[in-house]
C-alpha cells in the first residue's frame, strides 16, 4: 500500500482509486420525480487523502457497494434487446428491471445524507452484465454502461465516483476498457466472478489485465454475476447460495492459481463479506499444509494471501463479520450497501456499529 499523501499534493496520481481531492464546489445536478438536490457536504482534503490512499481508512463515510444504472433513450435505440418502458425502467433482454431507485441517483444521494455517508463508489449489477453477448456486442453495451455511470458520476462529483465494468469473459476487451477508465470520475473497477463458461481467472488471456491493474494500484471489486448452476433454480438460491459460492470460486483462482500473490498491488474487494470464502478459509489452509494433489506450496499460503483482501460488511450476521475479521483482518472490512437492493443494508451506523 502507498503511504499517506500529504494534503497539498494532487491525488490522482498515486491513489489505488486515482480519484481527484474531492475538495471542490458541489454540483448537483439531475432532480426528477420532484425530487430536490440535498446540500452536499464535502469531504475535508485531508480526510479523503488518507480514504484513498489505504482502503483500510475507510469508515461507514464510504460505500464501495452501490448500484445505478444512467438511462439514455437516444443510445439506446442503437442497442438490440434493451429499451426503456413507459416507467423510465429498463428492459432488458426480455427481462423488466423494475427497481426504480436503480435509475435515480438523487434516490441514493438522499439516503446516504440520511445516513452520512459522504461517498458512494457505483457500478453496474448483475442483470445488466449481459455476458452472452459477443465481442462487438459486449464492446458496444459495455460503452453504453460506463459512460452512463461516468454521466451521473460526472454530474455528483462530490458524492459518486464509478467502478467501471470490465467484461472478463472478453480479455481484450476488459483491458481497453480499464486502459481508457481512469478519469477523475472513476474509483476503480467491477469485475464479475462467473457468469460465462469464458471466464476463468487464471486464464492466461487475462494477465495482461491484472498487470495493468497492479501497474495502476487499482481497486477491483468482485461482484457475483448470474451462477449456472441449474440446481439453483427454485427458492430464490442462485441468489442465497449462488451468489456467495461463485465469490469463493474466482477467489480460489486467484489464491491458489498465484494471482493475488503475483499481483498483489491489485486492491481486490469483495462483495458479500466475501460470500463463503470466511467459511472455506481453514480448509484451503489445510489443503495447503498436507500437499494435497494440485496445490502449489511453492506460493504463499491461503491464509497469508487472504490477508490482502478486501470485503464489504454485507454479512447479515456478525458473527460472520467477526470470522472475516479474523480471516481478512479486522482493517480490511468496509462498508457496502448494495443499494438499492433487498439484499443489501439499509442501516449503515447500524451495521457499522456492530463491527
Amino acid at each position: 500500500m502507498p503511504a499517506a499523501v500529504p494534503a497539498n499534493r494532487v491525488l490522482g496520481a498515486v491513489c489505488p482509486f486515482r480519484g481527484p481531492s474531492l475538495a471542490r464546489p458541489a454540483l448537483v445536478h439531475g432532480a426528477s420525480h420532484g425530487q430536490t438536490a440535498p446540500k452536499t457536504p464535502q469531504l475535508k482534503l485531508e480526510e479523503a487523502a488518507a480514504m484513498f490512499t489505504n482502503p483500510a481508512n475507510f469508515s461507514s463515510a464510504v460505500d464501495v457497494h452501490a448500484h445505478l444504472i444512467h438511462v439514455d433513450e437516444t443510445k439506446l435505440k442503437a442497442i438490440a434487446d434493451v429499451e426503456c418502458v413507459e416507467d423510465g425502467t429498463l428492459m432488458v433482454d426480455g427481462h423488466g428491471i423494475k427497481l426504480k431507485a436503480l435509475y435515480e441517483p438523487l434516490s441514493l444521494i438522499n439516503w446516504m445524507e440520511q445516513h452520512g455517508v459522504k461517498l458512494a463508489l457505483i457500478s453496474a449489477p448483475p442483470p445488466f452484465y449481459r455476458q452472452h453477448l459477443n465481442e462487438q456486442q459486449a464492446g458496444n453495451w459495455v460503452s453504453y454502461l460506463n459512460d452512463g455511470l461516468q454521466t451521473i458520476a460526472g454530474q455528483h462529483p462530490q458524492r459518486i465516483k464509478v467502478l467501471a465494468h470490465l467484461p472478463l469473459e472478453h480479455p481484450q476487451l476488459a483491458l481497453a476498457e480499464a486502459g481508457k477508465r481512469l478519469g477523475d470520475d472513476y474509483a476503480g473497477f467491477s469485475l464479475a466472478t462467473g457468469g460465462s463458461p469464458e471466464i476463468n481467472y487464471t486464464n492466461p488471456d487475462l494477465r495482461p489485465l491484472w498487470q495493468q491493474l497492479h501497474d495502476t494500484n487499482s481497486f477491483t471489486f468482485i461482484h457475483p454475476g448470474h451462477c449456472c448452476d441449474t440446481r439453483l433454480k427454485n427458492f430464490y438460491t442462485e441468489n442465497l447460495l449462488g451468489n456467495p459460492y461463485e465469490t469463493a470460486v474466482a477467489v480460489s483462482h486467484l489464491v491458489f492459481g498465484g494471482i493475488a500473490e503475483k499481483f498483489s498491488d491489485i486492491n481486490f474487494c469483495l462483495a458479500h463479506c466475501g460470500g463463503v470464502v470466511p467459511a472455506l478459509a481453514g480448509r484451503w489452509q489445510r489443503g495447503y499444509e498436507t500437499q494435497r494433489p494440485g496445490v502449489n506450496t511453492q506460493l504463499r499460503s491461503p491464509a497469508a494471501t487472504l490477508k490482502q483482501f478486501y470485503v464489504d460488511c454485507i454479512a447479515h450476521d456478525p458473527g460472520l463479520i467477526e470470522l472475516a475479521k479474523r480471516v481478512f483482518g479486522k482493517d480490511k472490512i468496509l462498508f457496502g450497501s448494495d443499494w438499492p437492493f433487498p439484499m443489501g443494508i439499509t442501516n449503515p451506523r447500524k451495521n457499522h456499529d456492530r463491527r
